[in-house]
């Protein structure tokens, strides 16, 4: 099932079910939030296609329109933003069959030449470990947090980059979206398209950078796709300017092009007691093999970056936009 949260006609959140050919959606009278959708599933004991399927709305409007008009909202957010989490993975990707090929090769040549770097190092035991028998804990992958649900803008919504950032790219991304149950047990509700959005310039000076790097805005959606996902995922990355579009490239990710099951990727993010709160949302981005920066793109104010995973429904636009970041030198005060 495809879900979305929406602005209705009178300007309230409201939670809808895109059709099958992605024309109209069916507005849900209730509940308002796929969080409170959710929150009764959870309840009830049922999934959360069952839930929206059982819930009524016979209120349709135009899927299109509301793209357009920006009344499409993020598929999940938590009431109060302090308990949603944004995190992430990192080297978790393959990438295409000659890359791997060529990639593990190159480890074998720095393995045997003593220069293997941390980053390949991590992403060697992700090869060799990350996809361990189901129900057993593999290799640990590179984790990172972005931030809490403030960070998070909607499908269409401008993305903001700090006036310190060196930079500010793109990375298509698959996301799973959770909600933690009342028992502390982690509900995923679906997966969603996302725009992760990093300063790789930064990244690129040091790697000890990469928390810094990663605490900037991101973009997740139109939709949420409830159920299992195919294993091999294709969709494009571009970034358009002034209408053109001056930079493209085809993306893969699932688990048929990851070198880390995704049960291994959330054990490892929700074995910690902290990330089992009940009543939390987690928002958590499992990594890419693609970015405009690595092909020597550099995005400007103004570019829009634009997202298309066909798997998971209508594409990811944001534009990108350079804003104060509110704080100087010397801002703290001392009580």
């Amino acid at each position: 099932m495809r879900l979305i949260q929406l602005r209705d006609d009178s300007g309230n959140a409201r939670v809808g079910v895109v059709d099958a050919d992605g024309g109209q959606v069916r507005v849900l009278d209730a509940p308002h939030s796929v969080y409170a959708l959710a929150s009764a599933a959870i309840a009830a004991g049922r999934g959360l296609d069952e839930e929206a399927a059982a819930a009524p709305g016979a209120s349709r409007l135009d899927y299109a329109n509301l793209l357009r008009e920006r009344r499409v909202l993020s598929p999940l957010h938590h009431p109060d933003p302090a308990h949603c989490l944004v995190t992430g993975t990192g080297l978790t990707h393959l990438g295409s069959a000659a890359a791997r090929d060529a990639m593990h090769q190159n480890l074998q040549q720095q393995a045997q030449a003593g220069t293997l770097t941390d980053s390949m190092r991590m992403f060697q035991w992700g090869v060799e470990g990350g996809i361990p028998a189901p129900g057993t804990a593999g290799a640990q992958p590179e984790w990172f947090y972005k931030g809490d649900g403030a960070i998070v803008a909607a499908p269409g919504a401008e993305l903001e980059s700090p006036d310190f950032a060196l930079d500010g790219g793109e990375e298509p991304e698959l996301v799973g979206l959770y909600l933690i149950g009342p028992d502390g047990t982690p509900h995923r509700l679906g997966f969603a398209l996302g725009n992760e959005f990093s300063d790789h310039v930064t990244e690129r000076q040091n790697y000890l950078y990469l928390a810094h790097s990663k605490l900037r805005a991101c973009a997740i959606g139109p939709e949420l796709r409830t159920g299992a996902l195919p294993a091999d995922l294709r969709g494009t990355s571009r970034l358009r300017r002034e209408g053109a579009v001056v930079w493209e490239k085809p993306f893969v990710t699932g688990e048929a092009n990851m070198c880390h099951s995704l049960e291994n990727l959330e054990y490892h993010h929700f074995k910690y007691p902290a990330h089992r709160r009940p009543g939390d949302v987690h928002l958590h981005f499992f990594g890419t093999a693609t970015l405009s920066f690595a092909d020597g793109v550099r995005a400007q104010p103004g570019d829009v970056f634009e997202i298309e995973l066909p798997q998971l429904g209508a594409p990811l636009a944001n534009p990108l936009r350079t804003v104060a970041a509110g704080f100087a030198a010397g801002g703290v005060r001392a009580l």
